[in-house]
């Protein structure tokens, strides 16, 4: 198999078709190594899927039930990340042991720590669905920075729903009303996924910029839960 097709939205969905869609969506936000999968454009891709004029350009057979996929795809978003919080609640600790771990480092804990203090969990937990990476590792972060189960819920139901919803939605509309959408779909990929990574981006050239008077002093006991209400 050809490792660039692992980034190629169309090939995943030809390949394994809606449940194949829906298992990505959690693995994605659940399984703490489905960081490179592409889920922006796998969405988009999925919502082009489920409009009768891309359906046969994209390799379905059938067109794909809009209907199972706007709730199917919140609903494995949703749970995939809670699985995200409840690894990061039991083993976190151990995961973050080690600061050059197989999987983690610990500027994820930090990086995590700064988008909680700066936007709050709630915004921190909703904003993460539409950052690649981020939305994978910050679920087990939250769970260890000890942001309580039921508060993450409401956040991750929002931020689900916003997530899977927009992106099904721009993806079947383009497909319905602009002529020969298929022949953009890579480039449209690609697009999606640098609109994605501005926010890294950004951030990246921004910590460049400070000033560097060495890491910031991890938080501790004495210091306030990031989770509790800001």
């Amino acid at each position: 198999m050809d490792l660039t097709n692992l980034l190629d939205a169309q090939w995943w969905i030809v390949t394994f078709g809606l449940i194949g869609i829906l298992a990505i969506i959690f693995a994605e936000t659940g399984l703490l190594v489905g960081f490179f999968l592409p889920g922006d454009s796998l969405l988009v891709v999925a919502g082009m899927g489920a409009s009768a004029a891309v359906a046969s350009s994209v390799g379905l057979d059938a067109p794909f039930p809009l209907g199972v996929l706007l709730v199917c795809a919140p609903i494995c978003a949703i749970a995939g990340a809670q699985l995200g919080h409840l690894i990061g609640a039991k083993s976190g600790p151990r995961l973050f042991s080690r600061p050059d771990s197989r999987l983690f480092k610990m500027e994820y804990v930090q990086k995590a720590e700064h988008y909680f203090a700066k936007f709050g969990p709630s915004k921190a937990v909703v904003l993460a669905r539409f950052i690649p990476i981020v939305r994978t590792f910050l679920n087990p972060v939250a769970g260890m920075l000890g942001m309580p189960a039921g508060k993450f819920l409401v956040w991750n139901i929002v931020g689900g729903v916003l997530w899977t919803e927009s992106m099904l939605l721009i993806g079947y509309f383009a497909g319905s009303v602009i002529p020969d959408v298929d022949h953009y779909i890579i480039p449209g990929a690609v697009v999606i996924v640098l609109l994605s990574i501005i926010p890294i981006v950004r951030e990246v050239l921004k910590n460049r910029r400070e000033p560097k008077d060495g890491p910031a002093e991890p938080r501790g006991r004495h210091h306030r839960d990031p989770a509790s209400p800001m």
